[in-house]
């Protein structure tokens, strides 16, 4: 297997961490993201402008990757995502639509053009979805209903490609520290009031998550696909003691 890892939604806090994590254990990164200016500090070996919502974009990265690097990466992690915090009688045709493009549509088609770019060989790829996917979180309907066609997705892509000795997960993130969630967490209130709804406590880190990635596109979990795991601090399947 190469040592070769295509990173997308690298330029968010996630992506971001996993690049630097998965470069310390010497891999090879191509990170691609839609702003090559927001790309220019990311810790990479190839940097790559591509917007892997549509089919070409993701093969267009694909191909950047084979240029710029020498080989098609035979490990995948699509971190691209948005979120849409809003109830359904107030969710505009737009806005859902828009949801559902950047994040089940992307992972769609980067998943689509990397199959085909393997051409047969091995890999593995973990994408991203999210707790509100997993447990009916209110407000959250847009955003859920993508997730859930992404998990989908994993456990169906996971079926078909077996037998070709490729591994497809994902994690499903609680509430996490990135850019994306900065708006939210910037007020003590809402920050505590968050933070308590994890049966362990605090707001987790970028690198806590990314830790996940890493070990799902590890040899360490060679026994392991289809699979979606919770990096929540318990949020989906426990309860805190009430004190």
């Amino acid at each position: 297997m190469s040592s070769t890892v295509l990173i997308t939604g690298a330029t968010g806090g996630i992506g971001r961490a996993l690049s630097r994590q998965l470069q310390a254990q010497g891999l090879r990164v191509a990170a691609v993201g839609r702003d090559a200016s927001r790309l220019a500090d990311v810790e990479a070996h190839a940097r790559i402008a591509a917007d892997t919502t549509t089919p070409e974009g993701a093969e267009q990265a694909l191909a950047a990757c084979q240029d710029m690097l020498g080989e098609t990466p035979a490990l995948l992690a699509h971190c691209v995502g948005s979120t849409l915090i809003a109830p359904l009688h107030r969710t505009k045709t737009e806005a859902y639509r828009e949801v559902m493009r950047v994040n089940l549509d992307s992972a769609f088609f980067m998943l689509q053009a990397w199959i085909a770019a393997l051409k047969g060989a091995p890999g593995a790829a973990v994408l991203a979805s999210s707790v509100v996917a997993r447990i009916g979180v209110a407000n959250h309907e847009a955003i859920a209903a993508a997730k859930g066609g992404l998990e989908a997705l994993v456990r169906s892509t996971a079926a078909t490609y077996a037998t070709q000795g490729l591994r497809i997960n994902a994690v499903a993130p609680g509430m996490t520290e990135t850019p994306l969630t900065a708006n939210m967490l910037k007020m003590p209130a809402m920050r505590e009031g968050a933070a308590r709804q994890y049966p362990l406590g605090g707001i987790q880190s970028a690198e806590q998550v990314a830790d996940v990635m890493a070990f799902l596109l590890g040899d360490g979990a060679a026994r392991l696909t289809g699979q979606v795991l919770a990096v929540d601090g318990g949020f989906t399947t426990v309860r805190p003691l009430v004190r």
